[in-house]
């Protein structure tokens, strides 16, 4: 699921800058906030932060749900390093700042006649804070936003410069691309790109029992394909993108107000608050909005398939567990939604990616089935989600680092084959923890 806006909120509180995550999850006030130009500014910003003692971390635009970018020393925000630095049509490559917004990225190629290969369902991010956590879509064989990285450059806590690419300093690109701010501050990232190309969408609904069972030929006959179940219910909504040779046909402008506008986020809304409100009535507005939505089938550019607006706001927990466990797995998560006196108005999302050669990627090494489970802001989620992290960690799962979950440095080394090749790099690039907060500390170790 997505989210939206303009995510991180900045006030004075207490005298300091009070900084807020888009779910209100996460509130962090640090000694100062600072936001450099460029890199010159970005390695004085470092350089200044280790002399006066303090920490530094750098932060997005506020869509993980973790405190990954929390700090109490100083915060720094990349709205100013926000430029398209260069379009090689010959190399396949776009490099830009930490600071862009994939939606502006993702506009700025389609008026070249470029795309990125695959992306996640929003494109409010910036693109370091996407790769740093590990942004995905779904894709039988394209991978996530940071395994389209070709190169990267990062500023280091001694404020020197490191260009990264599989050729230059092969060790750090293997782990920076999904660092979790722990290696140091990315400046910039050259992402391979392609001509831009059709997807056709074709929307469906699906019996929770026909998904499961067609599970591994649904992946196997498409390119990208994700399903939602809503609980309390059989129902599902399928979604398969595949490339078309066209013609363009997009969703008509009417019918694509009343789908996402209308029904998944205003109609939506309502119907988490009143189930807020009055949760018994939650397994009722469940079914409806299980038939809420029709068959559809559509030709757009990739950005415009991929990505929805979101604006009914959550919490999120996401699990990658091998993609041959997924089908037990959401049995299992399905008999325990309906054995419990649990309340459930969001619907669980399911996607997929190919295994692929990030460190702390949660694809790294096996290919990968992703379930996330939500619930709306202001109601109480956590002992829903320890059962699903209950059932996520007996498959050997992986939670995404910018969700919601209890994991520990001692459960991570045990389901990442190189996290200790990882934390050995932290050591050496890192060594005073200019980058440390506690939740690097709880998930990496000290």
């Amino acid at each position: 699921m997505g989210t939206e806006g303009t995510t991180s909120t900045m006030n004075k509180a207490a005298g300091k800058a009070a900084w807020h995550n888009w779910a209100g999850t996460v509130t962090a006030r640090p000694q100062r906030i600072v936001a450099p130009a460029s890199v010159d500014e970005l390695s004085a910003a470092l350089r200044k932060a280790a002399e006066d003692g303090l920490t530094a971390k750098a932060v997005g635009t506020g869509h993980s749900f973790t405190a990954a970018a929390a700090t109490g020393g100083v915060l720094i925000s990349p709205e100013r390093l926000s430029a398209i630095r260069a379009i090689d049509r010959e190399a396949g490559t776009v490099t830009v700042e930490a600071g862009v917004p994939l939606k502006q990225l993702n506009a700025a190629l389609a008026a070249e006649g470029l795309s990125l290969t695959n992306m996640g369902d929003i494109m409010e991010q910036t693109v370091a804070g996407a790769t740093s956590t590990g942004t995905h879509g779904t894709g039988r064989e394209s991978g996530s936003i940071s395994a389209q990285i070709k190169a990267l450059e990062l500023v280091l806590a001694d404020g020197s410069v490191l260009a990264c690419s599989a050729e230059e300093n092969s060790d750090v690109f293997a782990a920076a691309r999904v660092g979790i701010g722990a290696l140091g501050v990315i400046s910039t990232i050259t992402f391979a790109v392609e001509p831009v190309f059709l997807l056709t969408a074709r929307e469906e609904p699906m019996t929770f029992d026909r998904v499961t069972a067609e599970f591994d030929a649904l992946t196997a006959e498409n390119e990208h394909f994700e399903f939602y179940w809503f609980p309390h219910t059989d129902g599902c909504n399928t979604k398969r993108n595949n490339r078309s040779q066209g013609p363009a046909a997009p969703v008509p402008a009417v019918r694509g107000w009343i789908d996402d506008e209308l029904l998944s986020n205003g109609v939506f809304r309502a119907a988490c608050s009143f189930g807020r409100a009055v949760p018994s009535a939650i397994p009722g507005i469940a079914q409806v909005s299980s038939r809420a939505l029709s068959a559809r089938t559509y030709t757009d550019i990739p950005y415009k398939v991929f990505t929805h607006p979101r604006r009914v706001r959550f919490v999120e927990m996401e699990y990658a567990v091998p993609r041959e466990a997924a089908v037990a797995a959401l049995r299992e998560l399905k008999a325990m939604v309906d054995a419990s006196d649990f309340r459930i108005s969001f619907p669980v999302e399911v996607r997929i990616a190919p295994a692929d050669d990030i460190t702390l990627s949660t694809a790294s090494g096996r290919d990968s089935a992703y379930i996330a489970v939500h619930m709306y802001r202001g109601t109480r989620y956590q002992e829903y989600f320890t059962a699903v992290e209950k059932i996520m960690t007996a498959h050997g799962g992986r939670p995404h680092w910018g969700k919601i979950h209890t994991r520990d440095a001692e459960y991570f080394a045990g389901v990442y084959p190189r996290f200790a090749e990882f934390t050995a790099l932290r050591d050496r690039l890192d060594p005073g923890r200019l980058f440390a907060n506690d939740y690097l500390r709880r998930v990496l170790g000290e």
